[in-house]
This record gives structure tokens, sequence and C-alpha cells, in this order.
């Protein structure tokens, strides 16, 4: 059996990365990460998809050869850190493979694919999600190929309301009104109207033929913009295998889901939808949202803003259950001050990490309340330069200086604070309503 941090490479996956003078270092569940505070797995999770059933192998993953935690990652992936054992690689591989969240060895880092967390739920947007995310992840690790694509190239399938195409994917595909096309986007632009049946092989040619032109030009590429930034030269060869033009956009704007309950549209069920703190929990309250994943369709869906949605839950339980969830630290309503609030691993796991950030920003927002009907910024916390996990479009930026003090930066201005003085810097940049996007990394 090959050793799991040193998953086979095929021809194909040599052929494909040729040029780039190393592959990427992104982790995998198989190639781990080394941490300060261990090794770290990272478990894609195609659509944010889990069965109770498979809920259970990475909470077993960490109890076992863990830290006790789950992390939540803003490409709906989960995490567990900490894993000091030699072995632990091949302890986790097994749990993993057991579950059916490792299909192909070779092909576990390509299979980061988003999806509309809420498709099929609420009554908006264009259709369920489900059979795209199934069919694109399978047609992923039947190509040999595909096992070339870098651990930070991303997939995001949108139902119609905007949400996961905002986020800065290769590849996206929208459903269209009426479900029989979709549009086909490539680095957020428009290239192609297919019909939504064959849409998952379209997203997938689209990747292999990135890797295609990145293997001629011999270029190290990890993602389209590296060598294709609008998308151009792809859909030009896309075009030549038969794929049809793009129509008018169908570009809509949307956000996360929202959180608490979610009513399914002439039912007496809905879906419940809360927030994790900063990303982490325990394992205890991974498996107390899996026990209430049980009472309804049996699935858990983790989105890219570091949230769960629990579909078809009666309406009374659903209501008992968020109050348990509320009481268990879980995020519940949108007036929530740690809503959007995310942060990087920060000390102790990060060794180029200034700070404990997370336990400063838990410092920061301990005594923060709720505000009904007011939306605060997003916040995120970083402990160096380098901004690990921050999120897409707008957010107050904090990070931890060689000083000693946190800079905070919004709407073009920055101002330096100790992290005693964090709240109430924190307080007033939040409330600003128009902050540019701070330098991405």
């Amino acid at each position: 059996m090959p050793s799991p941090s040193d998953p086979p490479v095929s021809g194909a996956f040599a052929a494909a990365t040729a040029g780039r003078g190393r592959d990427d270092a992104c982790p995998g569940a198989l190639r781990l990460h080394a941490a300060d505070d261990g090794a770290l797995a990272r478990i894609r999770i195609p659509g944010g998809l889990l069965t109770v059933r498979q809920a259970e192998a990475p909470a077993t993953a960490a109890d076992r050869l863990g830290d006790g935690r789950i992390d939540l990652t803003s490409r709906g992936n989960l995490q567990v850190r900490g894993l000091r054992d030699p072995g632990a690689g091949t302890e986790l591989a097994a749990l993993l493979g057991e579950a059916g969240l490792l299909p192909s060895w070779a092909h576990e880092r390509a299979r980061n694919l988003l999806a509309s967390p809420l498709a099929g739920l609420d009554g908006r947007g264009n259709g369920d999600l489900r059979g795209w995310i199934r069919e694109a992840d399978a047609l992923l690790c039947a190509r040999p190929a595909a096992a070339g694509l870098s651990g930070r190239f991303l997939f995001a399938l949108d139902d119609g309301r905007g949400d996961t195409a905002a986020l800065g994917a290769d590849v996206t595909l929208i459903a269209l009104p009426g479900a029989a096309t979709a549009e086909l986007r490539l680095a957020g632009r428009p290239v192609a109207r297919v019909p939504a049946a064959d849409a998952p092989r379209w997203a997938v040619r689209a990747a292999e033929t990135f890797l295609t032109l990145a293997a001629e030009r011999g270029a190290r590429a990890w993602r389209i913009a590296d060598i294709d930034p609008d998308g151009t030269a792809i859909a030009a060869r896309l075009r030549a295998e038969g794929a049809p033009p793009a129509g008018p956009s169908a570009a809509t704007a949307g956000g996360p889901p929202p959180l608490g309950l979610v009513p399914h549209p002439g039912g007496t069920t809905c879906a419940l939808s809360v927030g994790v703190r900063l990303g982490r929990l325990t394992t205890g309250a991974w498996r107390l949202l899996a026990r209430i994943a049980g009472t309804g369709t049996g699935e858990l869906r983790i989105t890219p803003w570091r949230g769960v949605v629990l579909p078809g839950l009666p309406r009374a339980a659903a209501r008992e259950a968020l109050d348990h969830l509320a009481a268990a630290g879980f995020l519940t309503g949108e007036d929530s001050p740690w809503r959007g609030v995310t942060a990087c691993a920060g000390r102790p796991g990060c060794a180029k990490s200034l700070a404990d950030v997370r336990a400063d920003a838990l410092a920061a927002l301990r005594d923060a309340v709720p505000e009904p009907g007011h939306r605060l910024l997003p916040v995120h916390f970083s402990g160096c330069e380098r901004r690990c996990g921050h999120p897409d479009g707008s957010w107050v930026d904090v990070v931890a200086g060689a000083d000693g003090r946190y800079h905070v930066a919004t709407a073009g201005t920055t101002s330096a604070t100790t992290a005693a003085d964090l709240p109430a810097a924190l307080d007033t940049a939040r409330r600003t309503s128009t902050p540019p996007p701070p330098r991405t990394t």
C-alpha cells in the first residue's frame, strides 16, 4: 500500500505539472502540511455534501489522531490539525476511505468543488445541484490528466442565485432558468452556454484544456488567471470542440445563506443554517450537528462561509434544535457580531504568525452584542502579511505586526492598535460603509 503522505504520481500528472519547478504545497488528506502544532490534513468535501455516516470519519480522526477539533475552510472543506503520530496519515486515509471520502488518491487535492448550499431547498435558484456535484466529482476522478490540477484550482456550481459564482473560481457553472442550459465561466468571464445535462463534462474539459495550455507554454500555473486571465485562449479551444457561444450574462449577486430557519416552500419542513465561530469547533459540537441532521434528510452541507446547512427538519424540531445549537456556541442569527468574522491559524499552529490571532479575536469580540437590523462588515484577523484564508470582496483587514500591535485597515485608512484596544477599533471599522478590499496575496 502506498504511503498516504506520498500519493501515486501518474505520467499524466507529471506531464500536466511540467514547467512548474515543483508541485504546489497545498495540503490534502494524503499530503499533510507540517505545522507547529503538528501535521494538518485538509479533507476535500465536493459541494460541501456529507452524510451523517461520513461526518463521523473526520470527528473520529480528530479525536484519535489530532487535537479534538475540526476546522471549516472558505472552500467548504474540513481540516484536522495537531496530527503528531508518524503513522497518522495511514490511519487517516483508512478512516476516510471507509467513509467514501477518498475515492481517488491521485485526485484528492483536485476535488475542489463549491456549490450553492441552499440549492433545491428554499425555492430560489434554478434547481438542485447535487447531480452536478456528483457527476463533476466522478468525472474529475476518472480523468488521469485532472490529477495534475493544483490544490488551488477551484470549480464553482451556482444554482443561479449568484452566491458561489462570486467566489473567484477558475471554472464556474451557473444553472439558468428552465433547467435546460447552464452558463460556463472561466476566470469569472462567461464563455459558453451549454446543455445542463452536459455541463459537468464541459467544466472538467475546461480544466483539462487549462492543463494542456500550461504544458504547451511550459508555464508554472496553478490557476487559469496565471496564464489566461480572461479565459479567452481556453474558450477558443472549447468552441473548436463544439461548445456553444455564451449568451447574455446570467450574473446575479448573492451572498452567504441566512442564518437560522430556512423554510422549504410548500411544506412542513425547513433547513437549519448555522455559522461556526472562527470556523473551528470541537468534535462534540460537530457530532451535535450530525445528530440533528439525522432527524432530517441525514445530510450536512458545509458552506464556503464556514457554516453548515441541515436540510429537511420538521419545523417544530428545527426550532428546538436551533436553541440547542445557539447554547452550544453556533451562530444562529444574522445579527450575531460574529457573523463574517474569520481568522488564520495564528500561533501556536503557524510559525510565521506574529500573534495568537484567534485568542485576540475572541477577546476583542467577547463583549460584543447583537445588533438587530444592522449588518456589520466582515473582519479577517491575520497573523502576518500573507493573510491566509482571507475572504473575497471587502472586509476589515486586521493584521498582526512585528511591533506587537494590530494594523486595522478599512476605507483607505490604516490605524495601529494594541490587542487591548481592538474592541473599540473594530467597532469603528466595521461600521464603515464602503471599504476597499485590502491587498490580496
